[in-house]
């Protein structure tokens, strides 16, 4: 009812308003139940595919091609790390998901720096991510036809013999304070004179650094910004030349800015993918293959297509080759004191090889027990996109720790471990239980789990002095024991002469169900194993390992103590020998023969493939949980 003292038109204002409020309620609600009718579409289970979306899906988009043809193309002068692995997935990854073939093609053209064991850990690894090339190539399986490419650029007026220092070239490149760019004084040296200079390189007439082959692109055009026209290097003379496959026959190598494009070409790869630091590299890579007619002249339609993805990044690491080697052998650092004399500083090894599970290389982390294929779901969470992708190590860790958790078994593992004796409980009450590997599936695999009167349970786990906030053992507290149809009561403690518990003494309590539950292992000789485990931590203290001081050996004072946390007293319950029993003896793709479990309360870890002495060794691969400090 209208206020009796309302104007007249005050109440028509009121009356329409709530009249368009009721027609807009009305028909959202005709709106809400006409969707409710619709049929619902069927919730997927399966991730996105990143070569269905996405950069991926538009660069496929680009260039139908009959078949997709890529290429994996590592340079054998070190091992690969973790960024590799996001080049690997994206490049077998995009081939097979368009039924196309990857080739693995070694980049194999300094033979100063490549070494048989390079060779043989890349094809390892791409084997491990569960990857199998369709061919195993070599750069160097073309010397020929590059030779005899590069004289047909020389031909065609495209290239020239250089005989400028390192630094006469960079002051015609204007690198030096910005000068302007001008020509080689050789630059215009006539065609023939080109040819027999370089076939006088070719045949040992000059030293490394005397004389090398450029292209002629555009150094004079003060208009052309891409440093990557600048009239590059296509050969050089190299001082240490034998060479793994074709032993003494050249003195002379291709770059790769001349290599890589003619090798694309020559094994007709449809779609070169690479990072963004090669984007600038995209016009001279298109430049050689045109002048040589390999490419048609702006259009894909002949000639291999180049397009480049952000690299993976990871924060808090060291993935640079000349530094992890800095950790791996150490090194000898000199500097200039204020005195105008000269201090050397040796620094010993910080690691103990490329395969130290505290590193991010790829053999590191397959030692150190994470999965091949949880390294994959990671680059497939990640996506794949033109931007630089950096990230933090917890976030590895999350996507392992999730693959663990539904993929490997249980097993009680001790740390430091101390003895409890349950004094009312006799010898020959000792017994056995059948628990599964996975509480979580009660009729799966199981193991036989043995107690006794006397089983090892955590230091952490017992206080000396009682706490109302501590729901684990302490003098006159009850604790439950897991799985064990019985609870403990310890009673008394001893201690060493360094003050430092040694035994726990107990009683048995049944019928009283306990605040907390804790793990433990049977302590009776031959009903375990003693073990080393060893827990990782990051390298250096510093959360950007990379803004060290490497050149004066700074980066020595932020190394962490505590990188490598040694546990060597550690046991481990019997049923580790069912997991290594039944573990396969051979890899299989996308796979290894580690044996990982999940140690309950404690972490995930895996047994290393070498022990020490008579124990095995057991890495630790991730926590159960993030790291808050992290």
């Amino acid at each position: 009812m209208a206020d009796a003292g309302a104007p007249p038109e005050m109440s028509k204002r009121a009356a329409e308003k709530a009249r368009k409020k009721a027609e807009a309620a009305a028909k959202k609600a005709a709106q809400k139940s006409e969707a409710a009718l619709r049929p619902k579409p069927a919730a997927s289970s399966t991730p996105a595919n990143i070569f269905e979306e996405g950069w991926l899906k538009r660069v496929y988009n680009e260039k139908p091609v009959k078949e997709v043809r890529t290429r994996f193309p590592p340079e054998p002068n070190g091992y690969l790390h973790i960024g590799h692995a996001k080049a690997i997935a994206v490049n077998f990854g995009f081939a097979k998901n368009y039924d196309g073939i990857c080739i693995l093609r070694f980049d194999d053209t300094n033979p100063a720096k490549e070494e048989e064991k390079y060779f043989t850990s890349i094809k390892e690894m791409v084997s491990w991510l569960g990857f199998s090339p369709h061919q195993i190539t070599h750069s160097s399986d073309n010397f020929d036809k590059l030779y005899e490419l590069a004289e047909e650029m020389i031909k065609k007026d495209k290239g020239y013999v250089c005989h400028c220092t390192k630094e006469e070239v960079n002051r015609q490149r204007g690198e030096n304070k910005g000068g302007e760019r001008f020509a080689c004084s050789h630059r215009d040296r006539p065609i023939e004179e080109s040819l027999t200079e370089f076939r006088a390189m070719r045949d040992g007439k000059y030293k490394a650094g005397e004389a090398l082959l450029r292209m002629k692109q555009s150094l004079v055009d003060q208009n052309e910004g891409n440093p990557q026209m600048w009239d590059l290097a296509a050969y050089r003379v190299v001082e240490k030349n034998h060479h793994h496959r074709t032993g003494g026959k050249w003195k002379i190598y291709p770059t790769y800015d001349f290599t890589h494009c003619i090798c694309d070409a020559l094994e007709n790869i449809s779609h070169s993918l690479c990072t963004t630091e090669f984007q600038q590299s995209r016009i001279s890579y298109d430049w050689l293959l045109e002048i040589l007619d390999m490419k048609v002249p702006k259009s894909e339609e002949k000639g291999p297509m180049q397009r480049e993805y952000g690299r993976l990044n990871v924060e808090g690491t060291i993935l640079s080759k000349r530094r992890i080697a800095m950790l791996v052998e150490g090194c000898t650092v000199e500097t200039k004191n204020a005195d105008g004399t000269t201090s050397t500083k040796t620094i010993p090894p910080a690691v103990r090889g490329w395969d130290d599970p505290r590193l991010y290389t790829l053999v590191a982390l397959r030692r150190r027990g994470i999965p091949a294929q949880a390294l994959l779901s990671f680059v497939q969470e990640l996506g794949v996109t033109d931007a630089l992708t950096s990230i933090q190590t917890v976030r590895l860790e999350n996507t392992v720790r999730k693959y663990l958790e539904r993929n490997v078994p249980r097993l009680s593992l001790i740390l430091d471990p101390i003895r409890i004796v349950v004094e009312d409980l006799p010898e020959d009450q000792a017994g056995e239980l059948s628990v599964p590997f996975d509480p979580k599936k009660p009729e799966g695999d199981k193991r036989t789990v043995t107690y006794s009167s006397t089983v090892y349970i955590d230091r952490s786990d017992f206080r000396e002095e009682d706490d109302p906030n501590f729901f684990r053992l302490a003098p006159g507290k009850t604790v439950g024991l897991l799985n064990l149809p019985f609870a403990v009561r310890a009673t008394t403690f001893t201690k060493d002469a360094e003050g430092k518990v040694t035994e726990i003494r107990a009683t048995k309590v049944e019928g009283e169900k306990p605040k907390a539950y804790i793990h433990w292992v049977d302590a009776r000789p031959g009903f375990h194993h003693t073990v080393v485990a060893r827990e990782y931590n990051a390298i250096f203290k510093a959360e950007e390992p990379n803004g060290l001081d490497w050149k004066n050996g700074g980066y020595a004072d932020d190394l962490n103590p505590n990188s490598e946390v040694l546990h060597k007293g550690a046991v481990v319950e019997k049923g580790l020998d069912v997991l290594t029993a039944k573990q396969d003896t051979k890899p299989a793709g996308g796979s290894d023969a580690l044996v990982r479990f999940q140690a309950m309360r404690t972490a995930y870890f895996c047994i290393d493939p070498e022990r020490e002495g008579d124990n095995v060794v057991l890495n630790r691969i991730v926590t159960l949980k993030e790291d808050k400090d992290k």
